[in-house]
């Protein structure tokens, strides 16, 4: 049995969160533009999301592309980002769809590019009845903004009387999130060394289990995802309680 079948065997995780990090360390470390690094991590998103896909069964992936505080990059760089984003977009759409890959948006739209976000809006059209792998963007996300617009959106109602107070519970301020509809991840891998979550699905990681690698994003292999889901499939998960013996 291959670690593959094992990891399936196994159960894979309902919801896996990706912080990728490390595209600029890695050109940097071969003497390349910094943005030769970001097309290099676009290339192995590519990948991972047709292994999650493909071979792996995951149900909902959740890749980190763009956050608020990303637009203290120079403004090349971002320029370069948003036109590498709309490009992968674009030119993968039509695999989207094709494999069942259901594309949304996690960030405020609004303050993209409009080329970029006519192209977000095709493919969520486009992929909205797919249900093999719901793949989520977390496109100029932070998570501190979205916990903040969703307490605007309870007190609006609140005003307007459709919305108690007491009826305010985890539950129902979940679905005035950017994720509702989707589990809570499960685990949240964060490549490139760096030991924090950066801004990144801070209610919903209340209780996922975090991996971090040294791996720079470009360098990031199914191989190690797998090693990774392994890895995760051997932790006890207690969320605050106990298990077996210690109780």
């Amino acid at each position: 049995m291959t670690l593959l079948d094992r990891v399936k065997a196994a159960g894979v995780p309902a919801h896996v969160g990706m912080i990728m990090d490390g595209n600029g360390r890695w050109a940097t470390a071969r003497g390349l533009p910094r943005n030769a690094g970001h097309q290099a991590g676009v290339r192995t998103a590519e990948r991972l999301i047709r292994f999650a896909g493909r071979r792996l069964g995951l149900r909902h992936l959740t890749l980190y592309a763009f956050s608020t505080e990303n637009w203290s990059r120079p403004e090349a760089e971002v320029s370069f980002l948003f036109d590498l984003l709309r490009r992968f977009i674009a030119e993968k759409l039509a695999e989207f769809v094709a494999e069942g890959v259901k594309v949304t948006v996690s960030g405020d739209a609004a303050e993209l590019p409009p080329a970029l976000r006519e192209e977000v809006a095709r493919a969520t059209a486009a992929t909205a009845g797919s249900d093999r792998l719901w793949l989520n963007v977390a496109l100029n996300y932070g998570a501190r903004r979205e916990i903040l617009r969703a307490c605007q959106a309870a007190m609006r109602a609140a005003v307007a009387g459709t919305l108690r107070p007491d009826g305010l519970d985890e539950e129902a301020f979940s679905r005035l999130l950017y994720t509702d509809g989707m589990p809570d991840p499960d685990l949240i891998i964060r490549t490139s060394g760096e030991v924090r979550l950066s801004n990144f699905l801070l209610w919903q990681a209340a209780y996922a289990e975090l991996h971090f690698t040294r791996t720079l994003w470009p360098d990031f292999t199914a191989a190690e995802f797998l090693s990774i889901l392994s890895a995760y499939q051997e932790r006890e998960r207690r969320f605050g309680g106990l298990v077996g013996e210690e109780r």
